[in-house]
């Protein structure tokens, strides 16, 4: 049997064999970590399913792994050149297991320090290694050097075991190896793609509970950290490729805002955290959901200058608090999530979403309201490891996530999951749930039937044109979808108790030939239910302003390191914007544009909103106005880079 797999696999056998040792290694190192954190793993879920998803992450990473030498086989496994091949793979399958090894064997420490499998700050530590080595040395010497020394064993058994099997791999003809290299390539590709669906996998795929460590458990440590330093190219574009301030200077003046006087700043670690007091008191503080709308920006309202597809909001914004000029941070749905979930302002690295460092211990809705008591939950009708949701979202507070494969037989499936109405329908029954269990509750809907390629549903709506699958289209059938769900939650007995907002991610598509275009960050928002009443809300608001509004209309009195502004404190004095457009950072102050542009000069503009129109007013401005716009796009990375955005023990 042995003879014949050698034959078969021909030139692969030690590749093979190097995929069934690393195999070997992280099961084994798994079902340890899952004994050991016993009482957790099997609260979060069926011991079986945790371990075979485990299985699939490390077929991931192993494809990583096999992906050089696979493709290099066609030219360097031939005859001719077969003894430096195998030599080739001996010393890359070692140089693997080594790495593989070494980082699983110190997982458990750094489990004990940070409660999660080794990631980001892992890479970070390697840039202080006299540091390092010592804080090792001197605290953890016994299993530095126990972890060195079973690191070495293990080595050295594989390096023998792999000695003998590259002996007994054996090469393919030319015309064999040719002819089975397209299987070996597709296998591998899909190995490390994992899924058939839409996108590949990522570690945010496997957070499958509600338990951070758990969810890191069941992919490896190697994988944690590759995905990491792969992750780091997002960070890249930091926000100082506008200019610089002293620390102290940017916070001074990112947090010069009216509605920010009356607090007190007081801790250095944690520079924006301050105590707010809710507008309004109750005796008990109500429920929360919020509605992301996908791509829903003005474009689409017509009484925000835009198309006339979306009638149920505008009957709607007129039971609530109706945002008449509120922008969007950006152009993507992570950043209008950082924004309306976190009250994070944007900068030009990627979404906080989908970055190291916010993956633990951020600052969300979720994470704020655990602390009164609330159950908290994402539903999503499509994958929810897309754009790392799940893993963000059940890191920072979120106990619960629902997504397509947890919605029992959708009506209609499209390119990005289950339609509106299935999303609303799994919604409803799960709103009926929670409130039943007698628990404030929390729960974002994040809709997606206004996506390309826009497919909903025949029969649902009078089409606003023909074709039907287009951008115009899918937006009234989402509309109608909205309307058809608020309809009915007005009718449950938790309506009177919940506030509701209704807001968009970001527009449809962004664009212009405008440093910024202004006009496509404009995107409707409603708060209803409960006891709100109907009221216009007229000065400039961004999505940064929602979080801590709702609170404060919930009666939710705490700690937080919001700035953005309540409104149900002042609603009339001028406001401000912030957006992050491509390499352009733009802060809106009523009219008036301060934009941002790398490597360069800042501009001064004005923006009529009737015209819907910027212009350029100079190419030079103020240095107190440049500084003033920069202190906003450095506050959010200086934050994130500190790990400052959270609450404290204080």
């Amino acid at each position: 049997m042995k003879v014949r797999i050698q034959k078969i696999l021909g030139p692969y056998y030690l590749l093979f064999i190097m995929l069934l040792l690393m195999l070997l290694v992280l099961s084994a190192s798994r079902i340890g970590l899952f004994i050991w954190q016993a009482e957790r793993v099997s609260a979060a879920g069926a011991f079986e399913v945790l371990l075979l998803q485990g299985v699939r992450a490390d077929l991931v990473l192993a494809g990583i792994w096999l992906i050089i030498p696979v493709l290099l086989a066609p030219l360097w496994a031939r005859q001719a050149t077969f003894n430096s091949w195998r030599q080739f793979c001996h010393y890359w399958a070692l140089l693997g297991l080594l790495a593989v090894i070494f980082i699983e064997l110190s997982t458990p420490q750094f489990i004990l320090q940070y409660d999660i499998r080794p990631n980001r700050l892992y890479i970070e530590y390697l840039k202080y290694p006299k540091e390092v080595f010592s804080t090792l040395w001197h605290g953890f010497r016994s299993m530095l050097l126990g972890g060195i020394i079973i690191t070495a064993l293990l080595i050295w058994y594989a390096n023998k075991l792999l000695a003998s099997v590259r002996e007994q791999t054996q090469p393919f003809t030319t015309k064999t190896l040719w002819l089975c290299w397209p299987l070996a390539a597709f296998l591998v590709f899909a190995a490390v793609r994992s899924t058939s669906g839409h996108r590949p996998v990522n570690p945010a795929f496997f957070a499958i509970t509600g338990d951070a460590l758990v969810n890191s458990l069941v992919i490896s440590s190697p994988y944690s950290v590759f995905y990491a330093i792969y992750s780091l190219r997002h960070e890249a574009r930091s926000s100082e490729m506008y200019g610089k301030l002293p620390a102290q200077e940017m916070l001074t003046l990112a947090l010069d805002w009216p509605w920010l006087k009356e607090y007190r700043f007081g801790q250095a670690d944690y520079p924006t955290v301050h105590y707010r007091e809710a507008t309004t008191q109750r005796a008990k503080p109500l429920n929360l959901v919020i509605i992301l709308q996908e791509s829903l920006g003005a474009t689409f309202v017509a009484s925000l200058g835009g198309v006339a597809v979306t009638p149920e909001l505008e009957k709607l914004k007129e039971e609530g608090w109706w945002f008449e000029q509120l922008y969007a941070t950006g152009t993507r749905s992570v950043r209008g999530i950082e924004a309306v979930i976190s009250g994070f302002m944007p900068t030009p690295a990627q979404s906080v979403v989908k970055l190291a460092l916010a993956q633990q211990n951020f600052y969300t809705l979720g994470s704020a309201l655990s602390r009164h008591g609330y159950h908290s939950s994402f539903i999503y009708g499509g994958e929810a490891h897309f754009d790392n949701m799940r893993g963000f979202f059940t890191g920072n507070g979120f106990e619960q996530v629902i997504d397509l494969a947890q919605m029992q037989n959708p009506v209609f499936v499209g390119s990005w999951g289950a339609s509106d109405e299935d999303l609303f329908t799994s919604a409803a029954v799960h709103l009926k749930q929670v409130h039943q269990q007698s628990r404030p509750f929390f729960s974002l809907i994040f809709t997606s039937s206004n996506h390309a390629p826009f497919e909903f549903p025949d029969g649902r709506i009078m089409l606003h044109e023909q074709p039907k699958q287009t951008v115009n289209n899918a937006v009234k059938y989402a509309d109608y979808a909205l309307g058809k769900f608020i309809a009915e939650a007005k009718q449950q007995a938790y309506w009177q108790d919940t506030l509701f907002l209704i807001v968009a991610d970001h527009d449809n598509r962004v664009y212009g030939n405008n440093l910024v275009p202004v006009e496509k960050f404009h995107i409707p928002g409603l708060i209803l239910g409960a006891d709100t009443q109907a009221k216009r809300i007229k000065p400039v608001a961004s999505q940064i302003d929602l979080a801590p509004t709702l609170l404060s209309l919930m009666g939710i009195s705490d700690q937080m390191p919001l700035i953005g502004r309540d409104f149900s404190r002042d609603d009339t004095s001028p406001g401000r914007a912030i957006m992050q457009f491509d390499q352009y950072f733009a802060l809106m102050e009523d009219k008036q544009l301060t934009i941002l542009r790398p490597q360069q000069n800042a501009v001064s503009a004005r923006y009529d909103s009737a015209e819907k129109k910027v212009t350029i007013m100079a190419e030079a401005v103020e240095p107190e106005q440049t500084k003033r716009a920069l202190a906003q796009v450095l506050l959010p990375s200086y934050l994130y880079r500190q790990q400052a955005y959270q609450l404290s023990d204080k």
